[in-house]
């Protein structure tokens, strides 16, 4: 389809072409975000940010309605009023239509969760309707700015009646309502409100679906009684790549069973996947065949619709593309989507075609029907109950028809002379101006050729009203040629004359041809001009005749032309010029001018016709009447000199020149040869002498003229002179000339001269050769190079060379480099030994040339040695210095250097080589140690053995500021890692006017660099281009984006010009934010600085200088006395001058008046005052500098320190989820889970018989024992007997709160068979503690706590039914919080010993000390498993037992914690060279400080970055036992008397020691005041707040993911509450949050290894309680007052913990309005729990366990059975005896 855009479809980009057009615009002070248009009044509103404006059709303002900023909170649920947090929030503009029908204006913002409002089309600042009181129901749109929203107006009939509605389709905010399209009513009526989703069964919505579908709204349309919507979003899988859909559905569906998405394919391969803006309408005459022509989409009319369709590229480039989609087909593809659905199971010729997106069901929604179904039911039914899509083959594919290197975000499309026009706009940034530009400035063009060259579809040339217009605007545009359109590129003009030249001397009629004249009327008067004469002119057969001008009204011939051009125009009634050219008028006196030396010849052979007068020496007129001898009329008449002999003319030689004369006859013999203007009278032979010897020849021209009168004859007479010696130094060279110019070797001058020029004879022979140097001087014992012997008389001939020896040794002569005489190129062979000699080249006959003493050649072999650097990037470009001995050996041209298989192109030789490295293409990064081998010619070779390593390409992760005005120098930082491997960084900015420009590249190098951060200067730029930004790491090239460049900023005059040391400076003028801050910016009054106090968009405030200006300006460094000082603003590179302002001094009084009134008097009290007071002030001063010197100390202590910790909080504000493992999450199996959660806390903990599973019973009596345990948990299947046997143990004092707790987690375990029957009892006994609570105890505190049996059951029951949810979905973000944890805290230091962090959460476990530490790699090589190294990294602080630990995660990461060897049983041994050292925390080395003792860490053994150290298991031999034994009581040796420290010691023993011998100076200074570092807390809480907020929104996000127990459950609960009149919904809130979040989520979340097999710190543990504390507070309807006495953990989370209160309510909300889960729907559920996980539980064991409580107290069950009628018929008390004895081996009173 590309082909027709230049015909048929004609693209403008939205720019400012039309810049000299005076137009209509508007600014808004804020971004405008919607316009809309009422089509009737031509009104236009803009929704912007915070405002409404109504303008009329000329863009004037006729109302504002302001609509921000106001009072809210994100989350907040209207009104207001009830909300906390609140502060002032812009109000975007999301949602704006014109609803006619009742004169409003639709306006939904993002403030108050998405209100809308309606406001009068007549005034906006009318409001309508608004209510904010209506609830959810009525929130349309979206408070988050990502999100986009379309709507579209439509009606919906209602019990037969139409009503006025609106279709809004929104992306999902994390605050918003799930539903993706919403339909909303825009009146009262039943029980729906205006604004109300009056559609509630929305099966298109965003949950459970978030993660996989990530909508992206951008266009809505209504035609023919459907609704379309064009949106971008995922497939659902992994991948997150878009694809663009179009879905549609019925005006009048009520349940949306209509909706259907068909995935639209724009490109090749889909390459534009992404939409961004499009526009539906007719495509016109043109486009329509051309669309029909291609035979893609069939017949498309002119009035069919066109959906043209702007997309992006999400491939790497920023690319877009324009694609057009007819209406026709896409409906045509719904249908076939619709109707194989219905009719074929979602199948096309046997190809599955459709599926159903916004259903988690795994059923095919598509069910075979007849085939009439299609017809009757075109809107679906409750049949298809789910929304259908296309799958991915099916899309409908187009190709782009423009494509454009910048985001297009924009489009519009008009039809003009049955031609299309699309406008298009891009990403050039926000918009704050609307401006209503004619969509063409015909008028604007005065000519024919400019109104063309525009190609504007609008514009074209009236040809007989000669002006520029549009087609209606041409009175005469209908008639053919009567207006000439601007794209066909045409315009009137004048083909040809008739006669199409003329001499000067004539005059006549001269007949015109025009091409795309117009047709003329008899009324039409013509005229035409030839310069300054006019003549009145006809038409005659369709041409135009006109009268040429007379002979004396003829400009005269210009010098060296023989015609001149006058031009021709062509007017139409008087004034229109409608063509013009130009009219030759030939002179042939004038046609000599072109070759003097041929005059007759230039006559005869012009193009006009002209002849030769031989006699006059005259050119004339061709003229049939003149004829005789001296007339020539042709070229071969004219009389002629020409060829000259000899052409050949040597220097030096008198040489006698003759030449041929024809046609002389009119001449006499005697004429004039002349050569360089020396002129002799010779009878045709000339003799000159001449010196030459700047070329080896040249050429020389003669001319001969008429003796008699001096008249120039034509000649064509040149000859060549030439010089034998230049270029031929020797005999060779002068033998090797070409023989015609007979030169030789004249032994007398020793020169190479003319023959004749020679006295003595050519030598037949040359001298012997001779040897001046060679090239290299070095080369390889192996030889294999070539040499280079230069010199003369080295041969003439290839053949002349018989034999080279160079030092001795043969050389092989190279053929095909040979120059005669000069130059010889051989090839050297080997030599055994180092060696130096002469060269030796044997020419001809046996003549030997052999060099001097300083000509030799040396034989050695070049040895490398070192590589610098030995670490570069994956990509190349690493400069590599190769260092060694003999490097300098064999030439550039030999040598070949590789890194491997990496070639390293040489870019200097010499003592040191460079050479730069190319990609390298391995697998493997880093790669291993590799050798870098150095080729010299063919044999030879140097190498260095595992000498370079390819790393891991250096990564760009950030970089700010984002942006720069057009003058650069803005300092730009960008973060990232592995930059110490870059050597040369550049940024650069690549300027792009489009794809039809070529590319200009702006580059400046790296100010600063290190291993995280790269300071640049942005480049200066030039305006109005499109820009890209990278930057440039040795080879790799990484793109900055986002990256602006925003024009420079604008100055206003100077209204205050007078300045004094209190005022403020204004500054004022436009764009200074734009890529600027306060900070960077740098202000001038004279040579003096002032501080930049605030920068706004228009306004800069400058404190005035504190010292005043010197001079007037910093470049005029005089003293100006009283001139005006310059006002200088430097941003970047920038530099503007202001203007110029005064600076006044404060006013002074003369000397003379100060010396008698003021200083007189104040000298006599002085002197009075010294006497008296001059001891004691002497002394005061002292104390005071002392306490200022102190006070000035532990200033800069606190300063560095705070600064140190901002330093650290920017640095580590850095995004780590890529840091997060990828790999298996090692969940625990249900066994070990329920063991852990069940019983872990107890006393025995791991050790416990429920967790180990073994039971101390005899053998013998093993089955007894199994078959009464078999007896007694049928006994517990009793409901009466379980629930006296509770209430029993429950009733004794002694059953203590640890027992109630594992008595029920034994229950749990023994009835996990039958958990239908454990939910009944836990149902029962909850149904009693309620009443107990509700009736005589605060029903608040009900299930606050685990005081009894049935609280610990549902904590139970609630872990058993959330197992596979949290293995399902919110495993994995607690995982990845837990991981986030633990990486932050282990990257910096933690005191082994405190079990404090540098990195942590909780202001208890904070380090409170600056401890310096470096980040070291160590090189991991695990003893038995193989040669692999695993780099480690480690801190050169931490233990010997830390780092084994980091390693043993390392190396083991794929093995769970249990798996994996413990740090006891591994031993450390640290290689720095050839012998080892064991590493251990204590030793004899251990630094001991008093009585405290230091561990051992790596910085104490003085452990290097990328020491190789060796991990090996601890074997358990004897001799390893004694040796462990030994160091046990060495250990033990070192720890007696002694106190352990491993970062920091103790406080209080610090201080004790330090009283004793510390000033309080000292003391100051050394101790740390720990708030300082409270800002670390902060660093890791903005580091973790992603993590915290994914696990938080996983547990706390209703919808399909609820566990159906937790649905269930909150039923009962509910159901309980209202049975109970004191229960109000701040009870039932705490109930649910007692029983879910604080039962369970908080226990899980404080425990990850309940769930996963990892190992919990104290440290970590410390961090995931504070973490664990915010859930607590968020799920509490108590509001906690904060101030600044409140702990630091609760501070830390203040600002979210109201988010997340509206998260835990929505939650609960969410769950209230599921879909009620039924006893049996559980119970079933529960039957799958049991039967899948029973058998691996030890239910024996806990069987055994709980008899013994039976046993304790069996009196008391026995008596409380007794008193039970239902347990007396059941012979309960009789089961439990027999089982008793059985169990116990006793005999009972049966």
């Amino acid at each position: 389809m590309a082909t027709w855009l230049p015909v048929f479809l004609l693209v403008l980009q939205v720019t400012t072409a039309f810049s000299e057009d005076p137009r209509l615009e508007f600014s808004t002070d804020t971004p405008i975000n919607n316009v809309a248009k009422d089509p009737q009044t031509g009104r236009v509103y803009l929704g912007a940010v915070n405002a409404i404006y109504q303008l009329n059709s000329s863009l004037h303002l006729e109302a504002r309605a302001e609509t921000g900023p106001k009072k809210d909170a994100r989350g907040c649920t209207p009104p207001v009023s009830t909300c906390q947090d609140l502060k002032d929030t812009n109000n975007t503009n999301k949602l704006l239509l014109v609803h006619s029908a009742n004169g409003s204006l639709i306006v939904c913002g993002s403030l108050y969760r998405g209100i809308c409002s309606l406001l009068n089309l007549t005034n906006v600042k009318e409001q309508i309707y608004y209510s904010d009181s209506k609830g959810e129901r009525t929130y349309a749109t979206s408070t988050e700015e990502h999100v986009s929203v379309v709507g579209v107006m439509a009606t919906l009939e209602i019990d037969d009646k139409p009503f006025s509605v609106f279709l809004v389709g929104k992306g999902y905010g994390s605050m918003d309502s799930s539903k993706l399209i919403s339909t909303r009513i825009v009146q009262n009526y039943r029980d729906w409100v205006v604004f109300e989703s009056i559609i509630e069964a929305s099966t298109v919505q965003a949950v459970p679906f978030v993660p996989k579908y990530l909508h992206d709204f951008r266009f809505a349309f209504k035609n023919d009684n459907f609704v379309y919507f064009l949106f971008s979003r995922t497939l659902g899988g992994t991948d997150n790549k878009n694809f663009t859909f179009v879905s549609r559905l019925c005006e009048n569906d009520n349940h949306y069973y209509s909706y259907t998405e068909l995935q639209l394919s724009c490109g090749l391969k889909n390459r534009y996947n992404k939409v961004q803006a499009a526009y539906l309408t007719e495509p016109g005459k043109e486009l329509a065949q051309a669309i029909t022509e291609s035979g893609e989409y069939g017949n498309v009319r002119e009035w069919d619709k066109v959906l043209f369709v702007v997309a992006s590229s999400e491939e790497g480039t920023t690319e877009s593309a324009l694609c057009m989609y007819p209406l026709k087909n896409i409906n045509q593809k719904l249908l076939a989507i619709v109707t194989a659905c219905y009719t074929d199971n979602g199948k096309i010729d046997d190809r599955l075609v459709v599926e159903s997106p916004y259903t988690s069901s795994k059923d095919d929604p598509c069910v075979k029907h007849s085939k009439d179904i299609v017809n009757q039911y075109k809107c679906g039914a409750d049949f298809l109950p789910s929304p259908l899509a296309s799958r991915q083959e099916f899309a409908l594919k187009a190709n782009p028809v423009f494509i454009r290197q910048n985001l297009l975000t924009a489009v519009a499309v008009a039809v003009e002379n049955d031609h299309t026009v699309a406008f298009l706009g891009h990403n050039a940034g926000e918009v704050i101006k609307i401006t209503k530009v004619p969509v063409q400035a015909c008028h604007l063009k005065s000519d024919c050729q400019s109104c063309v060259a525009q190609r504007d579809p609008y514009c074209g040339w009236c040809v007989l009203e000669g002006r520029c217009t549009r087609r209606s605007e041409c009175s005469r545009a209908e008639e053919k040629n009567g207006w000439l359109w601007s794209p066909n590129q045409q315009c009137v003009k004048i083909v040809s004359f008739h006669p199409p030249n003329l001499s000067c001397l004539k005059s006549q009629q001269v007949e015109i041809n025009v091409r795309s004249l117009p047709i003329l009327r008899d009324s039409d008067r013509i005229l035409c001009t030839f310069g300054s004469y006019q003549s009145n002119a006809r038409m005659v057969d369709g041409r135009i005749s006109c009268r040429l001008p007379e002979q004396h009204l003829i400009p005269p011939t210009p010098a060296h032309q023989d015609f001149v051009a006058v031009p021709v125009h062509i007017f139409v009634n008087g004034s229109v010029r409608f063509a013009s050219s130009e009219y030759k008028f030939y002179n042939c006196a004038a046609a000599v001018r072109k070759a003097e030396n041929t005059p007759c010849t230039s006559c005869v052979s012009s193009a006009w016709g002209c002849q030769w007068n031989i006699a006059a020496h005259t050119c004339t007129d061709l003229s049939d009447a003149e004829t005789g001898a001296s007339i020539i009329k042709h070229r071969q008449s004219c009389p002629r000199f020409e060829n000259p002999d000899p052409v050949l003319i040597p220097v030096g030689y008198k040489t006698r020149i003759s030449f041929e004369g024809i046609n002389l006859d009119p001449y006499k013999v005697s004429s004039v040869c002349t050569l360089l203007k020396a002129a002799l009278t010779l009878p045709l032979i000339c003799l000159f002498q001449f010196s030459f010897d700047k070329a080896h020849e040249t050429n020389v021209l003669f001319h001969v003229r008429d003796k008699h009168t001096g008249k120039k004859i034509d000649s064509s007479l040149s000859v060549t002179l030439y010089n034998c010696s230049l270029g031929r130094e020797d005999c060779s060279l002068c033998k090797n000339a070409d023989p015609k110019y007979q030169c030789v070797w004249c032994t007398q001058s020793s020169s190479c001269v003319y023959d004749q020029l020679c006295a003595s004879k050519e030598p037949k022979e040359c001298p012997d050769p001779q040897i001046t140097d060679i090239t290299p001087r070095f080369g390889p014992l192996e030889g294999g190079i070539a040499v280079t012997i230069k010199g003369s008389n080295l041969g003439i001939q290839k053949d002349d060379i018989k034999n080279i020896t160079v030092a001795g040794v043969p050389c092989k002569h190279l053929r095909e480099r040979y120059s005669v005489s000069t130059s010889v190129v051989c090839e050297i062979g080997s030599a055994k030994l180092y060696k130096t000699g002469e060269v030796e080249i044997e020419v001809g006959r046996g003549k030997k040339g052999i060099s001097t003493k300083t000509v030799r050649f040396t034989y050695r072999d070049p040895v490398a040695q070192s590589v610098s650097p030995n670490q570069g990037p994956k990509a190349g470009g690493t400069v590599l210095t190769i260092s060694g001995i003999y490097l300098h050996t064999a030439s550039k041209e030999d040598l070949q250097v590789m890194v491997d298989n990496v070639p390293c192109r040489v870019e200097s030789f010499g003592e040191q080589i460079t050479c730069k490295l190319s990609e390298y293409r391995g697998e493997t990064v880093p790669s291993a140690h590799l050798p870098v081998t150095i080729q010299y010619g063919k044999h030879t070779t140097t190498t260095i053995k595992t000498a370079f390593q390819f790393s891991s390409n250096p990564s760009v992760s950030d970089h700010q500021p984002r942006s720069s005005f057009i003058c650069g120098g803005r300092q730009i930082m960008v973060v990232g890692s592995g930059f110490d491997l870059v050597q040369k960084a550049t940024i650069k900015v690549v300027a792009s006017a489009g794809e039809w420009s070529g590319q200009a590249v702006l580059e400046e190098g790296s100010k600063h660099k290190n291993d995280t951060v790269i300071m640049f200067l942005s480049p200066a730029v030039n305006e109005s281009q499109f820009f890209r930004t990278y930057v440039q790491l040795d080879d790799l090239q990484t793109e900055l984006t986002p990256f602006e460049y925003h024009p420079d900023p604008t100055f206003d005059r100077l209204n205050k010009t007078v300045i004094t040391e209190n005022s403020m400076i204004i500054v004022t003028g436009r764009g200074f934010s734009k890529a600027m801050t306060a900070k960077e910016a740098q202000a001038f009054v004279g040579d003096a600085p002032c501080n930049v106090n605030t920068l706004q968009d228009e306004k800069l405030f400058l404190d005035p200088p504190s010292t005043a200006p010197s001079a007037r300006s910093k470049r005029q460094r005089r003293d100006t006395g009283s001139d005006p000082l310059d006002l200088v603003i430097k941003f970047g590179n920038g530099e503007w001058l202001v203007g110029s302002v005064r600076y006044e001094r404060k006013y002074s009084l003369p000397l003379p008046i100060i010396i008698p009134a003021v200083v007189v008097p104040m000298l006599l009290i002085i002197a009075i005052s010294v006497v008296c007071y001059r001891r004691k002030s002497q002394q005061a001063e002292r104390e005071y500098e002392k306490v200022k010197h102190q006070l000035e100390n532990l200033e800069e202590s606190v300063r560095d320190r705070c600064k140190k910790e901002f330093t650290d909080l920017m640095i580590e504000m850095e995004d780590h989820s890529n840091d997060i493992s990828e790999g298996r999450i090692p969940f625990l199996d249900y066994k070990t889970y329920t063991d852990r959660v069940f019983f872990l806390p107890s006393k025995d903990g791991a050790n416990d018989v429920m967790i180990t599973g073994k039971l101390d019973i005899p053998e013998s009596r093993r089955a007894t024992v199994t078959q009464a345990l078999s007896q007694f948990s049928n006994l517990l299947n009793s409901k009466t007997f379980l629930i006296n046997f509770i209430r029993t143990l429950e009733g004794r004092p002694d059953f203590n709160a640890r027992a109630k707790v594992y008595f029920a987690s034994l229950l749990t375990v023994a009835l996990h068979g039958k958990l239908e029957y454990y939910t009944d009892i836990m149902r029962t006994l909850l149904l009693g503690l309620m009443e107990d609570y509700v009736h005589s105890k605060n029903p608040k505190l009900l299930l606050r706590r685990s005081e009894t049996v049935v609280e610990r059951m549902l904590s139970n029951w609630m872990s058993i039914c959330l197992y596979q949810f949290l293995k399902d979905t919110a495993g994995e973000p607690l995982y990845k919080l837990f991981r986030a944890i633990k990486h932050q805290i282990e990257k910096g230091p933690v005191d082994a010993q405190l079990k404090k962090a540098k990195y942590t959460l909780n202001d208890t476990g904070l380090l409170g000390d600056d401890v310096e530490y470096i980040v070291l790699t160590l090189q991991v090589l695990v003893q038995g498993e193989g040669p692999d190294i695993t780099p480690v990294k480690v801190l050169n602080c931490d233990t010997i037992s830390q780092v084994k630990e980091k390693i043993i995660e390392q190396v083991y990461k794929n093995l769970p914690h249990s798996q994996r060897p413990k740090v006891d049983s591994v031993t450390l041994e640290w290689r720095p060279g050839s012998t080892g050292q064991i590493l251990s925390d204590l030793d004899v080395t251990s630094q001991k400080e008093g009585r405290w003792r230091r561990i051992n860490t790596l910085a104490h053994y003085n452990v290097r970055d990328n020491a190789t150290v060796v991990l090996s298991r601890v074997q358990h031999t004897q001799q390893s036992y004694d040796q462990n034994h030994d160091n046990h009581e060495e250990r033990n040796a070192l720890l007696e008397d002694d106190k352990v420290f491993h970062l920091v010691r103790p406080a209080d023993e610090l201080d004790e020691m330090k009283s004793k011998r510390g000033s309080i100076k000292d003391k100051s200074m050394t101790k740390a005041i720990t708030e300082i570092y409270l800002t670390r807390l902060l660093s890791v809480k903005g580091t973790l707040q992603q993590f915290v907020d994914d696990f938080f929104r996983s547990v706390l996000c209703s919808g399909t993911s609820v566990p159906p127990a937790v649905k269930y459950f909150f039923d009962f609960l509910d159901e309980q509450a209202l049975r109970h009149e004191n229960v109000d919904e701040e009870t039932i809130h705490i109930w649910k949050t007692n029983s879910l979040p604080l039962r369970f989520w908080v226990n899980i979340l404080k425990n990850p290894h309940f769930i996963f097999d990892v190992h919990v710190s104290e440290v970590v543990d410390a961090s995931l309680s504070v973490i664990a504390q915010t859930f607590m507070d968020a799920c509490t309807k108590t509001e906690h007052k904060l101030s600044r006495d409140s702990p630091s953990n609760k501070l830390l989370y203040a600002k979210e913990i109201s988010t997340y209160k509206r998260m835990v309510d929505e939650y609960y909300k969410g769950i209230r309005q599921m879909v009620s889960v039924s006893d049996q729907e559980m119970n079933t559920h529960l039957a799958e729990v049991s039967r899948s996980h029973t058998d691996k539980l030890n239910t024996q064991v806990a069987l055994h366990q709980l008899y013994r409580y039976a046993s304790k107290y069996y009196d008391g069950i026995i008596m409380s059975l007794d008193e039970d009628p239902a347990a007396q018929s059941k012979q309960l008390t009789l089961r439990l005896q027999q089982i008793a004895a059985a169990l116990e081996n006793k005999v009972t009173d049966l």
